[in-house]
C-alpha cells in the first residue's frame, strides 16, 4: 500500500437489520436470521427495513422501476455519506457492485418475454450492472467517478480495492465503495440448488454450518443485502478503522465453480496482505467458508499454509445471514469493523473456539467463482 487508507464510515441492510446498534446486538444474539420462503431457507430483511426500503420506492417516481438491489445501495450508501459527513462537493467516487444484478427484475422481464414475445420498454436500463452506481449517484447528486462490476462473491472487496487504488494515485481523496445483492428470486436460488450446495436439512438448529470441518453435505443459503463503506486517504481522526493491508490473486480453475484443494488463490492473497505484518499478530480472520464441504476446507488449508501451527482466531457471519454473493465481503469488513469498534468478540455458537487475547488486527476474505480471491488487513 502506497499510504494509509481510513475507513470513515460503514453502512449496511441486511438480515440484521439497517441501523448500527441494531446490527451490534443482532450479532450478539446467537440466534440465525433464517426463515423458510416457500420451501427453502433463506436470509431476508426484517419487516422493518423491507418497510423503508417501500418508503424509499415511493419517493421519487423514478425509483418505482428500480430493482431491490439498486434500492438497497440507495439506501445504505445514503446512511453511510450522512455518517462520513460528506457532501456532493466533496467530490467522491463511487464503486458498487453486485454478483447477480437485478435479479428480481431480470426474471419478471424474461417470463413477460417468454410469454408476450416482448420486452418491456424499461428492460435494458433497469437490469444493466452499471444501473447500480449511477443511480446512487444520482440520489447523492456526486459528481465523481462512477464504477460498478462484477467479481463474483468478491465484488465488494474488489471495489474497496478499486477505491484504494484511485485513492493511490491520486485522482480521488475519497471513495464510496461496497456492494449489493438481492438474490432471493426462484431461479437464483434454483442456479445454487442445481450446483448441489443449497442446504436441504432445516430441521438443526444452525442450518448453515460454516467453518464445521466435519459436515456431511452442503449447507449454504442464500441472503440478500448491502454494505457501504466510506474510505479517505490518510490517517483520519476518528476513523472507524485503517486498511494497514491488501491482497489479490486469481488461480487456475481445477471446476468452474470450486477453489481449488489448497485454494492456491486464498494462499496468494493472504501473504500480499501480510506482506507488512507478521502473521503472529492477526488476531481474527473472518472467513469467506459459505458453509460447502469442499470450499470451507480449501480455505482452512490455506489459513493452515499460511499461518503454519499459529492459525488466529476464525469465524464469519455466514452461519448467521447467509451467502449474500458480491455483498458479503463489505457485510464481513463491517463485521470486523463493529469487533474492532467494540473490542468484542463474535463467535460461532455450534463451535468450540478460544477468543483471541485481543482484537487489534483483523484479516477478512472473500472468493468467488472464478478462484478471484481478496484478503483486507483492517487495523484500530
Amino acid at each position: 500500500m502506497q499510504q494509509s487508507i481510513s475507513i470513515t464510515a460503514i453502512s449496511s441492510i441486511s438480515p440484521l437489520g439497517s441501523q448500527s446498534k441494531d446490527i451490534w446486538k443482532n450479532y450478539n444474539n446467537p440466534r440465525h436470521c433464517f426463515t423458510k420462503n416457500n420451501t427453502v431457507l433463506v436470509a431476508e430483511m426484517p419487516s422493518e427495513v423491507k418497510k423503508n426500503i417501500e418508503t424509499l420506492r415511493r419517493s421519487n417516481p423514478k425509483y418505482k422501476a428500480l430493482d431491490n438491489s439498486v434500492l438497497y445501495a440507495i439506501f445504505a450508501s445514503r446512511q453511510a455519506i450522512q455518517d462520513a459527513e460528506w457532501n456532493a462537493k466533496d467530490n467522491f467516487g463511487i464503486n458498487i457492485g453486485s454478483s447477480r444484478g437485478a435479479t428480481t427484475l431480470f426474471e419478471n422481464y424474461h417470463k413477460e418475454f417468454l410469454s408476450q414475445n416482448k420486452a418491456d420498454t424499461l428492460t435494458s436500463p433497469t437490469t444493466t450492472l452499471g444501473n447500480i452506481s449511477s443511480w446512487v449517484a444520482h440520489d447523492l447528486q456526486t459528481n465523481g467517478p462512477e464504477i460498478s462490476h462484477s467479481i463474483t462473491c468478491s465484488t465488494a472487496l474488489h471495489a474497496m480495492l478499486n477505491g484504494i487504488a484511485w485513492i493511490n494515485s491520486g485522482m480521488c481523496d475519497k471513495f464510496l465503495v461496497g456492494g449489493s445483492e438481492a438474490p432471493l428470486t426462484p431461479f437464483t436460488i434454483a442456479q445454487m440448488q442445481a450446483l448441489k450446495i443449497y442446504a436441504k436439512t432445516e430441521d438443526v438448529q444452525y442450518p448453515n454450518q460454516s467453518l464445521n470441518l466435519s459436515k456431511t453435505e452442503n449447507t449454504m443459503i442464500l441472503g440478500e443485502g448491502a454494505a457501504m463503506a466510506c474510505l479517505e486517504s490518510g490517517e483520519v481522526t476518528n476513523a472507524l478503522a485503517k486498511i494497514i493491508g491488501l491482497g489479490y490473486a486469481t488461480e487456475i480453475l481445477e471446476h468452474n465453480a470450486s477453489l481449488s484443494t489448497n485454494a492456491i488463490c486464498f494462499q496468494k492473497s493472504m501473504a500480499m496482505a501480510l506482506e507488512n505484518i507478521n502473521p503472529e499478530d492477526i488476531d481474527v480472520i473472518i472467513t469467506h467458508t459459505p458453509g460447502t464441504i469442499k470450499g470451507d476446507q480449501a480455505e482452512i488449508n490455506a489459513i493452515k499454509t499460511i499461518f503454519k501451527n499459529q492459525i488466529p482466531t476464525l469465524t464469519n457471519n455466514k452461519w448467521k445471514i447467509g451467502h449474500s454473493l458480491g455483498a458479503s465481503g463489505m457485510l464481513s469488513i463491517e463485521m470486523a469493523v463493529m469487533m474492532l469498534q467494540n473490542n468484542r468478540f463474535i463467535s460461532i455458537p455450534y463451535l468450540e473456539n478460544s477468543h483471541p487475547r485481543q482484537i487489534k488486527n483483523i484479516l477478512v476474505n472473500a472468493v468467488g467463482f472464478g478462484g478471484n480471491a481478496v484478503s483486507i488487513l483492517l487495523s484500530k
